[in-house]
């Protein structure tokens, strides 16, 4: 039987429209695009805080207030400013994905058993409390202390995209045990934010957030597929969780949890039934045209597009459609909004300051020192292996990789310190530790391995 030649995509026409978006088209499907976006968005910040526009910048973040009332319950009254918007509600949708990912994992991915996840799971859990210790002995005693959870965060986009600069260099296998690693870290993150960030507590607004949990729970047990239900009632879980006191980004993880993992349709009967429809559209009329002409072709296509959509399940479809958005929109916004640090001020008390010193040691020597060792010590009481073709070295340039905290450090330091001069401080040594982290972890990852021909 003569072999078939593998097509990875249908080829694109090539109109003077596709060859101008052609190139923005390849960018966005690069896996360090989002990270590029975030990145020189960090920079802008930067720059334009400490620029003569400053006050700009302190106007649309800080100054500005938004708000509106539905019927008379008035959102986010208590903090309008636009900071509060982009910290309070549109990171409720990053942290939705963050739960449609652990979700994921759990379920069918590498923390689905506990050979698999034993690994990844100690050495996230290495990787958050030797940074967390190293803070707190530094801040002991101090207000500051507040801040021990600011240097437990991996941003696992940023982790993986400069992984991913590296291409075949790096064994595959590593980079699904970063994954791994960074989800797990989200995840105990998600833990110390409702824990330990939360102010008060409202008992009425808690329970009717509950209430709108059940719902979504029950909607998953009805068989309930479409994203609109579970969209408006995700919307008043919001609501209530951000008038409880806890903090309103834990609504999108506890949404993410009630999202069907299970498809309409198995695989085995998309498979036959896309074979047959694919053998009715060979025998039927001409090929080699641009358009189809034949309704029954038309019809064809359009039950193969639907059952297309019926064998995903709603949580990979929400996962791929939110992704894009999230990595360059929301998470862009986010960075502009909370990576501008003045530096006009007096930099003699930023040097003295014991945030700074205990956020940027525990991103850059807690994490890699916390990871390797509870990778070690689970490797060594045999409950589970380093993943097949990774070695040590590759595990310790992963493991600075980890101190890459930027974007849930920063959400996390906003938690940590109503203090402006304390944020401000520990702003710069995230930005400042993140990237020493990633340029160590990129090179002896670099060092480690040679790239396959």
């Amino acid at each position: 039987m003569a072999s078939r030649k593998r097509i990875s995509e249908i080829p694109a026409p090539t109109d003077p429209v596709d060859v101008v978006i052609a190139p923005i088209q390849r960018f966005l499907k690069l896996e360090t695009s989002g990270g590029i976006v975030m990145l020189a968005c960090a920079a802008l910040a930067m720059a334009w805080a400490n620029s003569p526009w400053v006050g700009v910048y302190e106007t649309i973040f800080y100054e500005t207030k938004i708000s509106f009332s539905i019927a008379s319950l008035k959102v986010l009254g208590k903090h309008p400013e636009s900071i509060y918007w982009i910290n309070d509600a549109l990171m409720a949708a990053f942290f939705f994905l963050v739960g449609l990912e652990i979700k994921r994992e759990v379920l069918i991915g590498e923390l689905s058993s506990l050979k698999k996840a034993a690994v990844p799971l100690f050495a996230a859990i290495g990787g958050m409390v030797v940074p967390g210790a190293i803070y707190a002995a530094i801040n002991w005693g101090e207000p500051s202390l507040r801040g021990w959870g600011v240097p437990m965060a991996t941003d696992i986009a940023f982790a993986l995209g400069v992984m991913a600069l590296l291409g075949n260099r790096v064994p595959v296998a590593l980079r699904v045990f970063l994954a791994a690693l960074a989800i797990a870290d989200d995840l105990g993150a998600l833990i110390i934010i409702a824990a330990f960030y939360t102010e008060h507590l409202e008992l009425m607004n808690l329970a009717l957030a509950g209430v709108c949990l059940s719902v979504m729970a029950g909607m998953n047990l009805m068989g309930v597929r479409r994203a609109l239900p579970y969209a408006v009632v995700g919307l008043l879980l919001w609501f209530f969780v951000l008038e409880s006191g806890v903090h309103a980004t834990i609504a999108g993880v506890l949404g993410a949890l009630t999202i069907p993992v299970r498809s309409k349709v198995d695989t085995t009967n998309f498979m036959a039934f896309s074979r047959q429809r694919i053998d009715e559209l060979d025998e039927e009329g001409k090929h080699g045209e641009s358009i189809v002409t034949s309704p029954m072709q038309q019809g064809l296509v359009q039950s193969i597009e639907d059952a297309c959509n019926k064998v995903q399940s709603p949580l990979h479809q929400l996962e791929h459609a939110m992704a894009p958005w999230i990595a360059f929109v929301i998470v862009p916004i986010f960075a502009l909004a909370n990576a501008g640090v003045p530096l006009q001020g007096d930099l003699t008390a930023l040097a003295t300051s014991k945030v700074p010193l205990g956020v940027a040691l525990g991103l850059t020597l807690g994490k890699p020192i916390g990871i390797v060792l509870a990778s070690w010590m689970a490797v060594r009481l045999g409950l589970g292996t380093l993943p097949r073709g990774v070695t040590w070295k590759h595990l310790h340039g992963a493991a600075w990789l980890g101190g890459i905290g930027f974007t849930m450090s920063l959400f996390i330091a906003t938690l940590a310190f109503p203090s402006r001069d304390d944020l401000n401080a520990s702003k710069l040594a995230i930005l400042v530790g993140s990237a020493i982290a990633g340029v160590v972890g990129l090179l002896i990852l670099w060092s480690a391995s040679k790239p396959k021909k």
